[in-house]
């Protein structure tokens, strides 16, 4: 089995905090999730989370106009510079202060950041030749308070800062003739932010209680507007101060947003000279500027909205509400969602795939089951039928059906076909369901309770309850059927595992003692071996059919996490988080995962019981246990300083800071920040063996095996070079050329032999095709399947090689199960689209016929409709 795991993706988390920013081309749009950022691509309907982790929570985003870098700024003002189109990290680089705004000048060459009171303008990297890839132009230093936003004018010559001092300033990036840096006053409360119009003769003010400044610039006693930016030149022998033109910045109009809440966020649009304000009880508000006309209100959250972004065109207007983890996009002029994305209010607890491996459903402490396509990462089903926390999730066999179990002490069976609650599982006395198990054939459904120590079996058809497994004398932790359905295994905190014959109540409970309590099991695909974690940190396999011990796994030290900011103990001597609260075989059975409450998920190999890999989930410095030591500088006598909650940004405590005494910025020491605690809930394999899954504090984590390894030889010998494999195919040999390939492994020499083999040869080859290498070249279809249009080629592949090798297949059929799930995924999924595209075309082309003259009438029925397959039969006759 390989090993070579690595993060892929991230879902169930879609925006934390910061701002949100749309690409150069208005398509895609990048949200910070924690410490990682997320491109959700808006056409193709796809996520992706970049291969990069600020060491805290990202607080401003910042992309170049020609999407070549990104800079991503976490709380502490440590910056990553990074190529947004290669995905990779160039520089690290600290401001040394909180930043609360960054933004790229729009002819690239500058970028501007918000430091506290001051305003840095830094050189962009790439445009002068310098040895440090960051070079400070010029620092600004005039609000009397922190900076709340800057913006750039249109010529990037000027930019205008926002304050909570409720002032503007006007400021040219370097010294111009005439010009004098401007402040606009007129505010009663502190300015959102402030815009250049696109033609700049007119500034743009918004404050927090919702009022609007139109700001003009023209000469002293003359109305006539200025353009901002042309000047009046001062001659050399004008000595009088009275004779020299002096230029004002005038007010002259103010408008006020009605509204009952106070402006969070704002963004401005030059192409449609759009205003859209978010207010902190969910509503936004579009204005056209610069006469202030209503185009629309909307309701779009209970919280407040925290960032808005509008795409270059103006079309599309992005939300982010941090309190609920959601993320809008808005199609103004057609009033509809173009994305609608929301993560668990809370924790994430359990997750697992669907048998396919197409569809990854999750459960969290906010009593909701949300279902995602494990290809976009895009959730598409929320179920909130719950009112209690999801423990446990399971699929049936067939995918259809999911299941959840919760401490509201019901479980619920929903199906994914209708996307409905159409099974409700309850039990005669109110007790809280900790586990779930399903058996294969989907007709048995049991849960096992924290409360009663008790284990209920009801029926999938008819609902009801039909036995109570009793014996257990502690909470029931885990149950797992086993693959063939005959028996069913439970794990307790009683110290034991117990096997049950749900069919058969005469037979006697097996039961297998462990030293310590039992917190998780797995049975492996096959059916022959039980592991169990216990409380010591220990993983225990058992033999099923002689139910004796087969070994154990000492995994304390493997698993142990880091040092909470509150903890008197060191990470090394405290004994929190040092078990498995969760363990899952991979889809071969020759490995099993683990994970616990803390930063690690580990891999062993089943047979020789080592660690294969250690995975550390998060190196986010902004939840608590990430680290292993604690500097004790941090320590102040009102406790940790990471938990005092000093300025206020990004919470609802900036508004509460008591500013009473002159000189006091540092707010109330009582004011505390509450970090989550890094830990993994649930791990579980896909079905395909090619990823899995942890739900963790940041969300699900998608870890896939790493497709960057070109070179991986399999009977490799000398002969066997790209040249001669070229050779074998303008030869015609096609045979030996495709056996060669696969036995180099290189994925550009397979492709270009597979795609030269003529479709009227494939039945052929396949009959004389190796079967050693059977398993390689269905690996191959399946992921070419992925990205390739050859759909009738790869389904002829499949088709000969699975009937001439049908016997190889099944004698293989646990090791082939990963390959044989990734080409049933593929394929559904293209009838799928497939279809809809058929269905689409056909009604549209029905349409298009009715509307045209050339439909006779005699084809239309009584109801009106077309007949498509008359009139297609028409048109097929008229053309021969």
């Amino acid at each position: 089995m390989k090993t070579d795991f690595k993060f892929s993706n991230l879902c169930g988390t879609v925006y934390r905090k910061g701002n949100v920013v749309f690409t150069p081309d208005g398509n895609s749009i990048i949200s910070p999730v924690g410490n990682r950022v997320t491109v959700f691509d808006l056409v193709n309907n796809k996520s992706e989370t970049l291969p990069f982790e600020n060491k805290r929570d990202i607080r401003r985003l910042a992309l170049s106009p020609n999407g070549n870098l990104l800079l991503s700024v976490d709380e502490l003002g440590q910056t990553l510079l990074v190529n947004f189109r290669k995905r990779t990290v160039l520089h690290y680089f600290n401001l040394k202060d909180k930043v609360r705004d960054i933004v790229f000048s729009p002819d690239g060459r500058y970028f501007a950041a918000a430091l506290g009171r001051n305003v840095q303008v830094w050189h962009s990297p790439g445009y002068v030749r310098e040895f440090a890839p960051f070079v400070l132009h010029r620092t600004y230093a005039a609000h009397y308070d922190d900076v709340t936003s800057v913006s750039w004018s249109p010529d990037s010559r000027f930019f205008v800062t926002a304050g909570k001092d409720m002032v503007a300033k006007v400021f040219s990036v370097d010294p111009i003739e005439g010009f004098v840096p401007a402040t606009l006053t007129g505010h009663r409360h502190a300015v959102v932010s402030a815009w250049f119009a696109r033609d700049m003769r007119a500034v743009y003010t918004v404050s927090a209680d919702g009022a609007v400044c139109v700001r003009r610039f023209r000469l002293q006693g003359v109305d006539e507007n200025l353009t901002f930016g042309e000047f009046p030149i001062v001659t050399s022998d004008s000595d009088d101060d009275e004779e020299k033109p002096r230029t004002i910045w005038y007010t002259e109009s103010r408008h006020y947003a009605q509204q009952s809440a106070r402006v969070h966020s704002a963004a401005f649009n030059w192409a449609t000279n759009l205003m859209v304000l978010g207010f902190t009880n969910g509503v936004f508000g579009i204005w056209e500027m610069p006469d202030f006309n209503l185009v629309h209100t909307l309701s779009i959250s209970r919280k407040q909205i925290n960032t808005i972004a509008i795409n270059p065109t103006g079309e599309w207007l992005a939300f982010g509400a941090a309190k609920l983890g959601q993320l809008l996009v808005w199609e103004w002029q057609s009033e509809t969602y173009v994305l609608k994305q929301q993560g668990h209010f809370y924790d994430m607890s359990c997750v697992a795939y669907s048998g396919d491996g197409q569809y990854v459903a999750t459960g969290g402490d906010d009593a909701k089951l949300k279902v995602w396509n494990a290809l976009s990462g895009f959730c598409f089903i929320t179920f909130s039928e719950h009112t209690s926390s999801v423990t446990a999730v399971q699929f049936t066999k067939g995918s259809q059906v999911v299941l959840s179990a919760s401490l509201d002490g019901t479980v619920r069976a929903y199906d994914l076909v209708r996307y409905r609650n159409f099974r409700v599982f309850t039990s005669p006395t109110p007790v809280q369901f900790t586990s779930l198990a399903v058996d294969p054939s989907g007709e048995i459904v049991c849960a096992g309770c924290q409360d009663s120590f008790e284990i209920y079996v009801w029926s999938m058809q008819t609902g009801k309850l039909l036995d109570v497994l009793s014996g257990h004398e502690g909470p029931i932790s885990a149950l797992a059927f086993r693959p063939d359905g005959l028996s069913l295994a439970s794990s307790s905190w009683d110290k034991s595992v117990r096997f049950w014959d749900v069919f058969d109540r005469t037979k006697v409970v097996e039961r297998m003692e462990h030293s310590h309590e039992v917190l998780a099991l797995a049975y492996r695909p096959d059916g022959k071996e039980l592991c169990a974690s216990t409380i010591d940190g220990q993983i225990h396999f058992w033999d099923v059919a002689m139910a004796a011990p087969a070994g154990s796994i000492e995994g304390r030290r493997d698993i142990a996490g880091g040092r909470s900011a509150t903890d008197r103990q060191t990470a090394e001597n405290s004994s929190a988080g040092k078990s498995f609260t969760s363990l899952c075989y991979s889809a071969d059975g020759t490995a099993v995962l683990g994970g616990g409450n803390s930063k690690y998920v580990c891999l062993y190999d089943r047979r020789s019981r080592i660690l294969l890999r250690k995975f550390q989930v998060s190196q986010n410095q902004s939840l608590d246990g990430v680290q292993h030591k604690l500097n004790s500088r941090n320590m102040t006598e009102a406790g940790p300083r990471d938990l005092i909650d000093s300025d206020g940004i990004d919470s609802d405590s900036e508004k509460h800071v008591d500013r009473s005494l002159p000189g006091v910025r540092s707010g109330d020491k009582s004011n505390r920040v509450l970090k989550p605690e890094v830990r993994t809930r649930d791990v579980k394999f896909a079905p395909t063996g090619r990823q899995w899954a942890a739900a963790s504090t940041e969300g699900l984590l998608i870890y896939s095996l790493d497709e960057t390894l070109v070179f991986d030889p399999f009977e490799l010998d000398a002969d066997v070079t790209p040249d001669s494999i070229r050779d074998l195919v303008r030869t015609g040999d096609y045979l030996r050329a495709l056996v060669n390939a696969l036995r180099l492994n290189e994925q550009h020499v397979i492709r270009s032999v597979y795609e030269s083999v003529p479709p009227k040869d494939v039945a052929l080859l396949a009959r004389a095709f190796p079967a050693v290498y059977v398993e390689r070249l269905l690996k191959f279809i399946a992921h070419a399947m992925e990205s390739s249009q050859l759909l009738e080629l790869h389904l002829k592949w499949v088709s000969e090689l699975l009937t001439t090798h049908g016997g190889f297949v099944k004698t293989r059929s646990v090791a082939l199960q990963p390959v044989l799930r990734m080409l049933q995924r593929n394929v559904v999924r293209l009838h799928q689209d497939i279809g809809s595209v058929c269905d689409k075309n056909y009604y549209s082309l029905g349409y298009l016929l009715r509307q045209s003259k050339h439909v006779p009438e005699a084809q239309e029925g009584t109801d009106g409709d077309v007949d498509m397959h008359q009139v297609f039969a028409d048109f097929s006759d008229d053309g021969e």
